[in-house]
């Protein structure tokens, strides 16, 4: 079994608190700039990988897409996202990300929305997700940027007076886990480099089109005040990429 925090009850129920988890797409801060990463949805096959609560399923439907596969290894977000769902172009799959088999050309798009740093062979991932989309097909992902994951602490250098003086940026250049604490629990994250994310992609047999390193909108930060501090370095990275 994959790494499954998501169906321990008190990681639910703090991950079933935040924002993104009661606002949906639009309490996410990186939302806007991932929205405008997507391809025309109408008439499309779309995959989610890590689909969650289903938002970005959803989404997908209400934009026209022909089909959505939402796969992801939690039960408890499953039952949520189907508990949500009333649309039966929808389907929901209990199924690891890194497990995934599908025909080749079975889709027309894939997603992936802060997913895929828990996934330790983003390379085998690339190649998966290539053989199931036609071509021309469109990849489009957000991940933690490696900037976040590269210490494990993922945390702030403080003053004297606990002031938020500096992001630190260390072992950037050691790929791998990273025991970090996420909502008072522990969970593992892989750590990639940039780079890393970029050559699998290619070395896969895709095109980069545009790489994103989003702040939060203005509408955002007026919203959250939590925010403040992602101007000052990148939470996520952006990535889409087409099958050649």
């Amino acid at each position: 079994m994959k790494q499954n925090k998501y169906d321990d009850l008190g990681f639910f129920e703090k991950y079933s608190q935040m924002p993104r988890s009661t606002g949906g797409l639009n309490a996410a801060g990186e939302w806007p700039a991932f929205r405008a990463l997507l391809p025309e949805l109408r008439g499309k096959r779309v995959l989610d990988l890590g689909c969650g609560y289903g938002w970005h399923c959803r989404y997908a439907r209400e934009q026209q897409a022909r089909s959505v596969v939402g796969v992801d290894l939690s039960e408890k977000m499953l039952e949520r996202a189907r508990e949500n769902t009333n649309d039966s172009a929808i389907e929901y799959r209990r199924l690891a990300i890194e497990d995934i088999d599908f025909a080749a050309g079975e889709f027309d798009l894939a997603i992936s929305s802060l997913a895929l740093h828990y996934v330790e062979r983003f390379d085998n991932v690339c190649r998966k997700v290539h053989h199931g989309l036609v071509p021309g097909g469109a990849f489009i992902l957000s991940v933690e940027h490696p900037v976040f994951t590269a210490l494990a602490a993922q945390d702030w250098h403080y003053g004297p007076q606990g002031e938020r003086l500096h992001w630190p940026v260390d072992d950037y250049q050691n790929e791998g886990a990273r025991l970090t604490s996420f909502l008072d629990h522990d969970v593992v994250k892989y750590h990639r480099t940039v780079a890393a994310y970029v050559n699998a992609l290619l070395d896969s047999g895709f095109s980069l089109t545009k790489l994103s390193e989003p702040q939060p909108t203005p509408e955002m930060l007026a919203k959250y005040a939590e925010m403040r501090d992602e101007t000052r370095r990148p939470i996520f990275l952006l990535i889409a990429a087409v099958k050649n």
